[in-house]
């Protein structure tokens, strides 16, 4: 799955030029709130990696979403490009007739020829096995029609009210309109109900939790306002294949909350036109972006130099 990504550019003078919305454009990141009264204007994108990184640090959400400047391609990013455009195509290419009446063995050794990749191969027959198991547990139980997702990859978008007083810590000057967008890994369906699922490619360590409710949360909000989708979502869960971690769970009211307050954020920063850098060591250290932040600059004159 490719993306077409439109970038900033330096001026003669070496100032940063944020890319201009076209007249076309119904939603944009290089959105103003003088717009909001404006019917013939964008209005705000939002997607769950535009949002996390504003999250983690409103600076680099600037850099990376507003200014659009590149950003070198790490290892993680290109071993979830790999690892996600290959599990997308196992379920597109798995012969379900094929597989019914095979063995575990025999179905892992069907599922890791899915997975024609010479990268991370640990990772790919971790899945192989997960999905093996999951496939003869679905047949035993007589559910095997709820193995293959009814939703892969699959991208919605929609449009929700933002109230100006969602966070009571960041008042709106008014209610907007925004429009959000997201890529869901996977939609599986039990009985009349549907579950959200991530795939991650990262190790999991129990602190992550918080962060995944978060993202679980914005695609329940997304599926529960897109006019593309029809159905209760109930539950949402995550798989980390590095740790062998799989965790599905009710959805949670509070993180759902939290997500509309985190939207309100966004928003107020924007009212402002401020966004502010959180410098911290650990994180800061691995930035695209730290070598023109004002915050890891002044950090790293202070301590003698780490960039």
């Amino acid at each position: 799955m490719s993306y077409i990504r439109t970038y900033g550019h330096e001026d003669e003078e070496g100032n940063w030029v944020r890319p201009i919305p076209k007249p076309e454009d119904e939603f944009t990141y290089q959105w103003s709130a003088d717009w909001a009264n404006d019917p013939t204007k964008p209005i705000l994108k939002i997607t769950k990696s535009s949002l996390g990184s504003f999250k983690w640090c409103k600076k680099q959400y600037e850099y990376s979403y507003i200014d659009r400047r590149p950003q070198d391609q790490t290892e993680a990013m290109y071993k979830g490009t790999i690892l996600h455009d290959s599990y997308e195509a196992f379920y597109n290419d798995m012969d379900l007739k094929k597989a019914e009446n095979m063995t575990f063995f025999e179905l892992k050794d069907y599922f890791n020829s899915l997975f024609p990749i010479d990268d991370y191969v640990d990772m790919s027959d971790t899945i192989a096995t997960f999905e093996a198991q999951r496939f003869v547990d679905s047949r035993d139980a007589g559910t095997l029609e709820q193995f293959i997702p009814v939703g892969n990859e699959l991208q919605l978008d929609s449009q929700i009210m933002v109230g100006m007083n969602d966070n009571p810590k960041y008042p709106l000057n008014r209610n907007y309109v925004v429009h959000i967008q997201g890529i869901i890994d996977r939609i599986y369906k039990e009985g009349d109900f549907f579950i959200p699922f991530e795939f991650k490619t990262g190790v999991w360590k129990d602190s992550k939790k918080t962060m995944m409710r978060r993202e679980m949360s914005f695609y329940k909000m997304l599926m529960d306002a897109s006019p593309d989708w029809d159905g209760e979502v109930t539950h949402w869960g995550w798989y980390y294949p590095a740790s062998n971690y799989v965790e599905v769970e009710k959805v949670n009211k509070r993180s759902e909350g939290a997500m509309k307050k985190a939207i309100a954020e966004l928003l107020y920063a924007y009212e402002l036109d401020e966004f502010p850098p959180s410098y911290f060591h650990k994180k800061c250290v691995h930035c695209s972006f730290a070598g023109i932040c004002p915050a890891a600059i002044d950090a790293n004159m202070n301590t003698g130099g780490w960039l």
